[in-house]
């Protein structure tokens, strides 16, 4: 992959691009459903650049029947994987993505470093920054924040697919 910073490469113009995310667009950009789609908002979108996805964590999903019984614990591996789906967003707005049926693979993930849980009512914000992109695959800084402690920090990239029509 070569070096190339984050472009202004957004396929619609800054004006018209929205600064939030509801779940109903969201769902347009990226294909997860539940239970796997671990984002209910994405706030502050600043396209190509960065954003911060919300996911309002509660008791009733899945992971915590078995993760921990007893001391519910949301899993690092889903803090990160709502890290890639908030970059999702990001990517799908900057390049013109909604409706468009894409669908987005890892490609790697470095520097993981789990700093406190994460347990049924917190607020985990997502913040999301793009280090490299334009193209098919961008690479991102990604930290997990609940109110002003940091729970979970990752550099991670991806690819993302778009089907020929």
């Amino acid at each position: 992959m070569t070096d190339q910073p984050v472009a202004n490469a957004s396929a619609l113009p800054q004006s018209a691009v929205p600064q939030t995310a509801d779940l109903d667009l969201i769902m347009r950009i990226i294909p997860h459903r539940y239970p796997f789609l671990l984002i209910d908002k994405v706030r502050d979108i600043q396209v190509p650049h960065a954003c911060v996805g919300i996911k309002n964590v509660t008791f009733n999903e899945p992971q915590f029947q078995g993760h921990f019984p007893g001391m519910p614990i949301f899993p690092g591996v889903m803090i990160i994987e709502a890290m890639a789906q908030t970059s999702g967003i990001l990517v799908g707005l900057s390049m013109g993505l909604v409706d468009k049926n894409a669908t987005v693979f890892f490609m790697g993930v470095d520097g993981v470093k789990f700093r406190r849980k994460v347990v049924p009512g917190d607020v985990l914000e997502l913040h999301v920054k793009a280090l490299r992109g334009g193209g098919r695959v961008w690479k991102f800084e990604g930290r997990a924040m609940v109110g002003d402690e940091l729970a979970c920090e990752a550099t991670f990239m991806a690819m993302f697919d778009v089907p020929k029509a």
